[in-house]
């Protein structure tokens, strides 16, 4: 196996007396897509920074294709902050354009691939509005645009999904996913949306309290985790009891773990019992985000 596109070993960050990140290790390997995955403030923004030297270390190393992230590496990246820039008072194709000139990108060619990708995301036609007669999910998209233009080796997303709605959420993770099957870019990307992370990651971390807490291939974690989830669609009202199961209820869906001691089986006859009409019942490994809520309670 090649060496890791991402390598951080014993990562330590303090702002003044708040140890922040603990001993924080973890590879990426080229071509894959990984999800970090962590509550607000468990420290992934600024791992995230520390890796492209925004940040500096306090002990241990952050390491991109074998050495620290410095200029000569910008034409590999493609970086999406969680705090968004844009200049909003530039017409949207010119922005592209500058922006893709500065990645070595000629004008025609920048021109050429952001007039394709307005195309594919729904924003042809605006190619002259300025920025801030956009909405901000499509300015996110603007944003997103930018970032993949010169089809960067690595991508590196913070919060890429944010105030989108979800089909274009959709839309996003589908770009992402088609830049890494055909074009090989690895892509790291840190989500609040479990699903997003459970839908296209290959392995993920998750850090809590600046330390890690989950890591590997994700149906490795999900398996770690047990088959004993019930998955249920019902019809009525689904009252959670936790002398027999605890879980994740919304409108007509369930995402259940019996308690200790409780079959799947006494689960469904307790929801019968409680006059609870069950259109579904699967048991299952957990959710990704069953397993995200369980380990942040921990």
């Amino acid at each position: 196996m090649s060496e890791p596109i991402i390598q951080v070993h014993n990562f330590n960050k303090f702002f003044g007396t708040q140890h922040v990140i603990k001993d924080l290790s973890f590879e990426i390997q080229e071509g894959e897509i990984f999800a970090f995955l962590g509550p607000n403030g468990s420290g992934k923004t600024t791992t995230i920074r520390a890796l492209l030297g925004i940040y500096r270390p306090d002990s241990g190393e952050l390491l991109i294709n074998g050495k620290r992230f410095g200029p000569d590496q910008a034409a590999i990246l493609g970086y999406l902050p969680e705090e968004r820039g844009l200049y909003v008072t530039s017409p949207v194709l010119e922005t592209m354009i500058y922006f893709g000139q500065l990645k070595g990108l000629s004008f025609v060619e920048a021109r050429a691939r952001s007039l394709a990708f307005l195309k594919k995301v729904d924003l042809e036609g605006k190619e002259d509005f300025t920025i801030n007669k956009l909405s901000s999910g499509q300015q996110q998209k603007i944003q997103l645009g930018i970032t993949i233009l010169n089809e960067p080796q690595l991508l590196i997303l913070d919060e890429p999904t944010k105030g989108l709605d979800p089909l274009n959420r959709e839309l996003l993770m589908d770009i992402l996913f088609d830049l890494n099957r055909n074009k090989g870019t690895t892509i790291v990307f840190s989500t609040h949306q479990m699903n997003e992370a459970e839908k296209i990651a290959h392995r993920l971390l998750m850090i809590k309290d600046g330390k890690r807490a989950l890591y590997g291939k994700l149906e490795d974690v999900k398996n770690s985790f047990g088959h004993n989830n019930v998955h249920v669609e019902f019809d009525g009202q689904l009252v959670v009891d936790r002398t027999v199961f605890d879980g994740v209820v919304q409108t007509n869906t369930a995402e259940l773990t019996p308690a200790e001691g409780i079959s799947p089986q006494r689960l469904l006859e307790h929801l019968v019992k409680a006059k609870v009409k069950i259109l579904k019942f699967e048991v299952s490994n957990p959710s990704l985000d069953e397993i995200f809520i369980q380990v942040s309670k921990e």
